[in-house]
């Protein structure tokens, strides 16, 4: 199977290291769409996993109309069920507020592993109001899908003039080359109109669904305990 080209620093010593996706976001709730864009997106990269990091908050969104943490986990695990997707609330355990500061510390702690970013095409239209964002871009690869309404945002994106010179097909992404990040594909797929805030808008007390739902990490197996700061 063909891999993605390595991060800064993670020499392809053993080609069978597993070669997971790393997928961040609210998850205000988990829904059929991030499942459909992640499972697109192991099939396009030949990823052998991806791990859904629920955030703890996020600093560009505002916490009005946030669930909880164990809400949105444990919406996140529902909809990863019987797929190669990881759930995890990693985020808190590392006590990481900052992407680049979470994806430093993920790979130290598993430094067998090989990652890629994934992200959206909405996030990568505000990626330069990221911290450090071309340290991040220098972590590891990132791969961009593409979402409706967003793209021309994400192409004309000052973030996208410093990454144009990294961007690669698909194909060449993929291809195992021993090179290091930064390194960019943008991937396109038939658009899913889903969105968490429309499902907010139906159901706002949706989270309480899950409010007794006993949560274990899928990624670090620990117990997720309620209130935990």
């Amino acid at each position: 199977m063909a891999r993605a080209r390595l991060g800064a620093g993670q020499a392809l010593r053993n080609p069978a290291a597993p070669l997971t996706g790393l997928f961040g976001g609210s998850f205000n709730p988990a829904h059929g769409g991030h499942r459909r864009v992640t499972l697109f997106a192991i099939s396009a990269l030949g990823l052998d996993e991806v791990w859904w990091l629920v955030s703890p908050g996020n600093v560009l969104k505002p916490v009005e109309g946030m669930a909880p943490l164990e809400a949105r986990l444990a919406s996140a695990q529902r909809q990863s069920r019987n797929a190669p997707i990881r759930a995890t609330a990693i985020e808190r355990e590392l006590g990481t507020r900052f992407t680049v500061d979470t994806l430093r510390a993920i790979r130290r702690r598993y430094p067998r592993r090989r990652f890629v970013w994934l992200m959206g095409a909405d996030n990568l239209a505000q990626f330069h109001r990221w911290k450090h964002w071309r340290q991040i871009a220098r972590e590891m690869p990132i791969a961009v899908i593409a979402r409706p309404g967003y793209d021309s945002d994400a192409l004309a994106s000052p973030a996208m003039a410093w990454l144009r010179r990294w961007r690669q097909r698909p194909g060449q992404f993929v291809s195992g080359a021993m090179r290091s990040a930064p390194a960019l594909t943008i991937l396109r797929f038939d658009p899913d109109q889903r969105s968490a805030s429309a499902i907010r808008a139906r159901d706002p007390d949706w989270s309480r669904r899950y409010a007794q739902a006993a949560l274990r990490d899928a990624v670090t197996h620990r117990l997720v305990k309620r209130g935990k700061s």
